[in-house]
């Protein structure tokens, strides 16, 4: 079954990225949020912790990443209930998730 991932990030470059990531593990991306799988999320996004919170709470399954540095935002994220990592990671972390 083909997964179905919401993108929620500004940057536009690494959304591309992303994407391509998503499309060569096999999902598909989407915009609505009530048919996605899960969702990735940058963990410095305007409000992240209550989007991750809304999103886990709705059964949603949240990917976020953020740089390195910011290790503050990145275990904010966990403790709202998503699975975090650096930016240098979420390629990886994203073939994984598609593949389960």
């Amino acid at each position: 079954m083909t997964k179905r991932v919401l993108l929620d990030t500004q940057d536009l470059l690494f959304r591309s990225k992303l994407a391509g990531a998503v499309a060569a593990g096999g999902g598909e991306v989407t915009r609505d949020e009530a048919a996605c799988d899960f969702a990735v999320v940058s963990v410095e996004s305007p409000a992240m912790g209550g989007r991750i919170t809304a999103l886990v709470g709705k059964g949603i399954g949240v990917l976020a990443y953020g740089s390195h540095v910011r290790a503050d935002l990145l275990r904010a994220a966990r403790e709202a209930g998503a699975v975090a990592v650096p930016n240098s990671q979420v390629e990886e972390k994203l073939r994984e998730l598609l593949t389960k």
